[in-house]
């Protein structure tokens, strides 16, 4: 029989954070206790008014495709907020409304690479950024971020990499998995090698509302000369904890957004209909409910790593943004003679502990725990407590 699967897909896995998912579930399916630090997803109820208005489109008998850009009502709702919240000069025509934001990356990525090309894309990242460039024969060209250096990019170290093949360059911010946040000096000479290299931007601004301690979230787009060479991405799962719902987005020039609906109109037609509307009563009509959340993923980030930092052979920054905590466990593996991905199935076998290999988001993450802190504070307390007591059991030395 003829191997019919493509060759490209050899180039890519399954997920490293589902893999581990997935074990969880089966661990609780089980009777095991399982608490869950893996999933990047916000654990409250989508607010009530946004709900709401997708009922009423429903009743309303708003069933039927959108436009494939998006509805203009909600393509205006994004670019009014891109213009007032980021600062970032934006008009309708310059916004496409995607199937999620995972959608969204795929098509503007396949609209720009082809093979051969280089992307320069962080290492610790999302797969995603590292996985669809494989699959279109492109090139993903890791650069560092250390922890050393508050996770910010090494600007020289993106100068050197820079070739005749590179179109583009990655940007995550805040960050998954490290939950920092990129300076805007940072991104002012990002800018600068930008426009002197002529490269295109992705700038992931996903968990732009979840950041703390007063710190500042800056788009890229948003600096002098740059909006013509960058696509935001941006999406309603994080911030109004819509992850079911399935509605992102990209803005991009209008040259860029023509050519991505082209993919978008083959791939997925149109966002639904409903929950488009949905996505024009988050922007205008928020409440305080993006406030509070964020109020208690502070409460639980603080509590965590206060936790954390206190376990001998582990360590853990503070982060500026999103809802992780990674976790520098260096100590422990080179003491017990494990890998990261080996600490962590020990953790989840022994503890019910179910947190993500650092390697899993790339190369530079051995060493390290991704720890996503959007679970409760008192499932956060006992996860930390069998944290500390499992570690211990490794080596009794190591107790304070």
């Amino acid at each position: 029989m003829k191997t019919f699967i493509s060759e490209k897909m050899s180039t890519i896995g399954l997920s490293g954070i589902r893999k581990v998912n997935e074990k969880a579930l089966a661990m609780e399916r089980a009777g095991k206790k399982v608490i869950h630090f893996e999933i990047g997803r916000p654990d409250f109820d989508t607010p009530d008014y946004i709900k709401k208005a997708a009922k009423e489109s429903l009743d309303r008998g708003e069933v039927f495709y959108t436009s494939n850009l998006g509805d203009m009502g909600l393509r205006e709702a994004i670019a009014w907020k891109l213009e007032t919240q980021n600062h970032i000069p934006c008009k309708a025509e310059n916004v496409l409304v995607s199937v999620g934001l995972s959608e969204a990356i795929f098509d503007a990525l396949m609209t720009v690479l082809d093979p051969g090309d280089e992307i320069l894309v962080p290492d610790p990242v999302w797969m995603n950024y590292v996985n669809v460039p494989r699959v279109l024969g492109a090139v993903p060209v890791s650069y560092t971020l250390k922890e050393e250096n508050g996770w910010q990019m090494d600007l020289k170290e993106i100068c050197g990499k820079i070739t005749d093949r590179t179109k583009a360059l990655v940007l995550v911010t805040p960050n998954n998995p490290t939950g920092s946040t990129l300076s805007r000096k940072t991104l002012e000479g990002l800018a600068k090698i930008a426009m002197e290299k002529d490269i295109l931007v992705f700038a992931d601004e996903v968990y732009e509302r979840l950041i703390y301690d007063g710190a500042e979230h800056v788009s890229i787009a948003s600096l002098p000369g740059m909006q013509e060479r960058t696509f935001t991405f941006n999406g309603f799962s994080k911030a109004y904890s819509m992850t079911g719902w399935r509605l992102g987005y990209v803005a991009a020039p209008a040259e860029f957004i023509k050519e991505i609906n082209k993919l978008h109109q083959n791939a997925v037609t149109c966002a639904p209909s409903f929950v488009q509307k949905a996505g024009i009563t988050a922007l205008c009509d928020e409440k305080n409910e993006v406030t509070e959340m964020v109020e208690e993923y502070k409460r639980r980030r603080d509590y965590a790593v206060k936790a954390i930092n206190e376990i001998p052979g582990l360590s853990c920054p503070i982060p500026g943004g999103a809802f992780y905590i990674f976790i520098n466990c260096k100590e422990v593996c080179a003491r017990t003679e494990m890998t990261s991905q080996e600490l962590a199935e020990y953790l989840l076998e022994h503890a019910g502990i179910a947190l993500v290999a650092g390697t899993v988001f790339g190369d530079s993450g051995e060493g390290y725990l991704r720890m996503s802190f959007a679970n409760s504070y008192e499932n956060i307390v006992e996860g930390c407590r069998k944290l500390r007591e499992c570690v211990e059991k490794l080596n009794p030395s190591w107790k304070a």
